[in-house]
């Protein structure tokens, strides 16, 4: 190969070199210009799609939060709601519970006016027996000494029973001796006074109630009475 050496040629070279590289720097620069422009085109159409997105998703979150805003003012009013119907239940049950206890009260009253009544109904049996025998022996007991020793019963008023006894002074026929007797509430036998008045008579008056022996008791009245008649 023969040496280059004309000074044209090399000045030729270095031309056409120039050249080739200014072409493939425009070609370089042109496709790269084209290839940004398509990126910035791209990075526009995916950041207003991005945008997009967003916008819809801000919309769509703020209906979210608008729903569950709803959501909790509706569930706070059904809650007061609930609260409320429950102090009302509670009431109601309160007043139950105090018409129960009322009741249980008015109950276990009757219950006692019904006990009560059972036992005065017992005591007013037993003092009617009670009665009748002691009725029995005031009868009983008229008949003997009314005949025999000048006895007089009479009723006065307070439902008692004066007892004369005539024939105890001797020498004075218009003298007479009485005492006054009752049935208190207990259904047992009261003196109530004696004339003239016998010391021993609250004496006479428990042995009357220990024996339930009426005869016996005017038998023994009687006999004090003469005791006391004058000499």
């Amino acid at each position: 190969m023969n040496c280059i050496t004309d000074a044209n040629i090399g000045n030729w070279f270095s031309s056409t070199m120039e050249d080739i590289r200014n072409k493939m720097l425009f070609q370089g620069t042109a496709e790269m210009t084209e290839t940004g422009m398509d990126w910035v085109q791209t990075h526009r159409t995916t950041v207003r799609s991005v945008l997009d997105t967003c916008s819809k998703k801000c919309k769509d979150d703020e209906i979210i939060f608008e729903t569950i805003d709803s959501y909790k003012t509706d569930l706070e009013n059904k809650n007061a709601s609930l609260v409320e119907k429950r102090n009302a239940i509670a009431k109601r049950l309160s007043e139950v519970e105090g018409k129960n206890v009322q009741k249980s009260k008015i109950i276990e009253k009757i219950e006692m006016i019904r006990v009560e009544q059972a036992k005065k109904k017992e005591l007013i049996v037993s003092q009617n027996k009670a009665n009748k025998d002691r009725l029995k022996n005031l009868n009983k007991a008229k008949q003997v000494f009314q005949g025999r020793l000048g006895l007089e019963i009479r009723k006065i008023h307070g439902e008692k029973l004066q007892f004369i006894f005539r024939d105890i002074n001797q020498k004075d026929s218009e003298c007479v001796y009485t005492f006054t007797l009752r049935i208190n509430e207990g259904g047992l036998y009261q003196i109530v006074s004696s004339d003239p008045p016998l010391d021993c008579m609250p004496h006479l008056e428990q042995k009357l109630q220990e024996t339930n022996n009426f005869s016996a008791f005017l038998a023994n009245v009687r006999r004090e009475f003469l005791a006391l008649k004058p000499e």
